[in-house]
C-alpha cells in the first residue's frame, strides 16, 4: 500500500523562495530594522541605500514617527568632523588605553565606525529621558525638515532642539524629536559591538515604551535579553497618586545566538540558603521531586526505611549516581523528600543568573550623589547612576580584556565601574566615554568652582576615582590604568573636505603630486592633529602609542610599531626613505609639501617600493 507522504515531488526547487530566505536572513543580520514580521521592508531597505529620503510606504505593523526617514538619513550621513588630542586635559597621555571625547556623540559615533567596527563588547548609555528641561544635540535635518520644525518653533535657526518649560509635551513633535534623535545613535552604535557585544540602556516610564520599540528595529525583537526594572530610590515621596520609584534598563543583544551574557556573584541573601553542612562544606537543597515537570516514576528507599515516591526529575540511573557520590541529602522524618545536594563553593565559582528586578542592593540615586559628593566634597552634579549599578552590568556584559563605551557619559560613572572591577579582578578592560560640553548653570555650586561643563567636572571625577582606588589598594594598583587621553571633535584640519568614514577623499590623500594641500591644511593644527585624523580615516584604534623619534634629520612617528609612520617636514628625499623602508612600516605618511617636486617624490615612492614593497605610501 503507498504512503502518500512518500510520493516524490517532480517540480523543481522554488527559486523565488529560496531567494527570498537568503535575502531575509542576510537583511536580519545587516539591517534588522527593515525585518518587521519575518518580512523584509523593501521601502526602509532602499531608504537604507539611499541619501535621500525615499518616498511611500505600505501599512505594517512597525513604529512610525514624523522624521524616521530623516534619521535613518542622518545615520547614514558622512561626517567632515576630526577629534583632536588635547594633551593638557589628558591623563598618562602617552601610556593610557581610555578615552575621554568631547562633543556630540552622533558625530562621533560615525568617527568611530572604522576604527571600532565590531570592536566593543559593552556599551551602557543613560540617554535624556525627554521628561524636559533637558539639553538635546544639535541634530541634521533636511531643507524642508528643518524650515518645517523652525516654523513649529521645535528647533532653532542653529538646529539646536527647544524644550518647553510644560516638559515638552505642548509641541506636536514631542515623542518624534525624541526618538529622531536617540535613532541614529542606536543604530550607528550597533554597528560598533562584537558579535558577542551587548548594550544595556537605561530610561524611564516616559519613553520606555518608544525605546523598545526602536530597539527592536534596530537590534531586532529576537534580540531583547531582558527589561530589568531598578528600584532607582531609597525612599518615595507621598506626592501625587502614586510614587515612582523605579527605572528600566533595556538590554540588547546583537545577536542573540552568540552573545557573551555572564552571571552576577552569589548575593549575601542566596548565600544563606546553604545552610547545610558535611565533610565538603556548606551546600544548599535542590529539588529532584516535581509533582507538574517530573517525568519519571520509581520508589526510592531512604536510609531510615521511608519509601518516596515521584514523579522524579531524574531518571533512577541519575539518581543511582548521586547516591554514590553522596550528593543526596535525605529527609530525617517520614514524608520528606530526597533533595540534591548543591555545594556554596560551586555557586561561588558559577554565580548566578540575574533576574528583571533589582533593588536598592544595586544601589540608588541618592547614593550615587553620596559617592560623587566624597569625591569633590560638595554637591557638583545630580542624578548620577551608581557604580554599583554599573559594576553589575558589567559583571553581565564584559570580560576582562574588553572595550566599554559609554556615549552619554555625564558624570563618567561607568569609568569609576570600570576602574573599580579592574582594580578588583586585575582586569584590563578599556572604556570609552563620550559626552557633549553642555555648559554648567551659572548659579550652580560646579560653575563656581570653575568647572564650566560637564566635561570638566567627568574628568575630574576619573582623576579622582582614579587615585582613590589605587590609594586604597596600593599594593595590586600599581599597573591600573587610571589615565585617559582627551580627544575633542572639531572640524577637519584641512579646508573644505567632505570625506566618508574610512576613507580619504582626493584632498586629503593626494596620489596625483599637485602641491595644493599646503592652502588646505588650516591654520593652527599640529602635526598630533593630523596623525589622529589618518587614524580616523584608516581605521586605527585611537589609543595606538605614538613615540616621536628623530630620522636623518627629520621628525618621524610612528605609530604602534611600524603600524605607521609620519613625516610632515620639509625637505623629504630618498636618504630618509630608505632608512624608513629598513624599518618595514607597513604605511607610511608624508604631507605633499614635504617634497621640493614631483620628482622627488616619485623617487621617496620608487625607493620604498624596491627596500620595503609592502609598505603603503600616502600623501596628505
Amino acid at each position: 500500500m503507498n504512503n502518500l507522504n512518500d510520493k516524490m515531488t517532480l517540480s523543481t526547487p522554488d527559486g523565488a523562495e529560496r531567494n527570498t530566505a537568503l535575502l531575509t536572513e542576510w537583511v536580519a543580520q545587516t539591517f534588522p530594522n527593515c525585518i518587521t514580521e519575518g518580512k523584509v521592508d523593501f521601502d526602509l531597505l532602499r531608504q537604507e541605500c539611499s541619501s535621500e529620503i525615499i518616498d511611500g510606504a505600505k501599512e505594517r505593523y512597525r513604529l512610525e514617527w514624523s522624521g524616521k526617514r530623516n534619521a535613518i538619513v542622518t545615520a547614514n550621513l558622512a561626517s567632515d568632523k576630526t577629534l583632536r588630542p588635547i594633551r593638557e586635559d589628558s591623563k598618562d597621555f602617552d601610556t593610557t588605553e581610555n578615552l575621554y571625547i568631547e562633543g556630540d556623540n552622533l558625530e562621533v559615533l560615525k568617527l568611530m565606525q572604522e576604527s571600532y567596527l565590531n570592536q566593543i563588547k559593552m556599551i551602557y548609555i543613560d540617554p535624556p529621558y525627554n521628561t524636559g528641561n533637558e539639553f538635546v544635540y544639535n541634530d541634521n535635518f533636511s531643507k524642508e525638515e528643518r524650515e518645517s520644525l523652525i516654523e513649529q518653533g521645535i528647533i532653532d535657526e542653529d538646529g539646536n532642539i527647544l524644550t518647553s518649560d510644560k516638559n515638552g509635551q505642548d509641541k506636536p513633535r514631542y515623542h518624534s524629536d525624541w526618538l529622531t534623535f536617540m535613532y541614529p545613535r542606536l543604530k550607528l552604535a550597533r554597528n560598533l559591538l562584537t558579535d558577542d557585544g551587548v548594550i544595556f540602556i537605561s530610561i524611564d516610564d516616559n519613553e520606555v515604551h518608544n525605546l523598545r520599540k526602536i530597539c527592536d528595529e534596530v537590534f531586532g525583537e529576537t534580540n531583547l535579553i531582558t527589561q530589568i526594572a531598578w528600584r532607582r530610590t531609597d525612599n518615595q515621596s507621598n506626592i501625587g497618586m502614586t510614587a515612582r520609584v523605579k527605572e528600566y534598563i533595556l538590554t540588547y543583544a546583537k545577536n542573540i545566538k552568540k552573545v557573551g551574557f555572564y552571571k552576577l556573584p552569589l548575593s549575601e541573601k542566596a548565600k544563606k540558603e546553604y545552610q547545610y553542612r558535611d565533610e565538603k562544606g556548606l551546600y544548599g537543597r535542590g529539588q529532584i521531586r516535581e509533582a507538574v515537570r517530573g517525568r519519571y516514576q520509581y520508589d526510592v528507599v531512604t536510609p531510615k526505611g521511608f519509601v518516596c515516591k515521584g514523579p522524579w526529575l531524574i531518571s533512577q540511573d541519575e539518581f543511582n549516581k548521586l547516591i554514590e557520590k553522596d550528593l543526596i541529602h535525605w529527609p530525617d522524618k517520614d514524608g520528606g523528600t530526597p533533595r540534591r545536594k548543591i555545594y556554596l563553593k560551586d555557586m561561588i565559582d558559577q554565580g548566578q543568573i540575574p533576574n528583571d528586578f533589582w533593588g536598592i542592593e544595586f544601589g540608588t540615586n541618592q547614593r550615587a550623589c553620596s559617592e560623587v559628593d566624597s569625591l569633590f566634597n560638595k554637591r557638583y552634579f545630580d542624578f548620577p547612576k551608581p557604580v554599583l549599578l554599573l559594576y553589575n552590568l558589567l559583571k553581565l556584559g564584559s570580560r576582562k580584556d574588553v572595550v566599554i563605551l559609554d556615549f552619554f557619559s555625564g558624570s563618567a560613572t561607568t569609568a569609576h565601574a570600570v576602574m573599580q572591577m579592574n582594580a578588583e579582578d586585575g582586569g584590563k578592560r578599556k572604556f570609552i566615554l563620550v559626552q557633549l560640553p553642555e555648559k554648567t548653570d551659572e548659579k550652580s555650586e560646579a560653575y563656581k568652582a570653575g568647572y564650566k561643563n560637564i566635561c570638566e567636572i567627568g574628568k575630574e571625577r576619573i582623576r579622582r576615582a582614579g587615585k582613590a582606588i589605587k590609594d586604597a589598594n596600593p599594593l595590586t594598583t600599581q599597573n591600573l590604568d587610571t589615565g585617559f587621553k582627551v580627544l575633542r571633535l572639531d572640524e577637519s584640519n584641512i579646508k573644505n573636505v567632505m570625506r566618508k568614514p574610512g576613507e580619504l577623499t582626493q584632498g586629503e590623500l593626494n596620489f596625483n603630486g599637485s602641491n595644493n594641500v599646503v592652502e588646505n591644511l588650516k591654520e593652527g593644527r599640529s602635526d598630533e592633529d593630523l596623525i589622529y585624523q589618518v587614524l580616523i580615516t584608516w581605521g586605527l584604534p585611537l589609543t595606538l602609542p605614538i613615540v616621536k623619534a628623530e630620522m636623518c634629520g627629520k621628525t618621524v612617528y610612528k605609530v604602534d610599531g611600524n603600524a605607521l609612520y609620519c613625516c610632515f617636514e620639509d625637505g623629504v628625499t630618498r636618504v630618509l626613505a630608505e632608512a624608513l623602508a629598513h624599518e618595514k612600516p607597513m604605511r607610511v605618511l608624508f604631507a605633499d609639501r614635504s617634497f621640493k617636486d614631483d620628482n622627488e617624490k616619485e623617487n621617496v615612492k620608487q625607493t620604498l617600493r624596491q627596500i620595503s614593497p609592502e609598505t603603503e605610501m600616502r600623501v596628505l
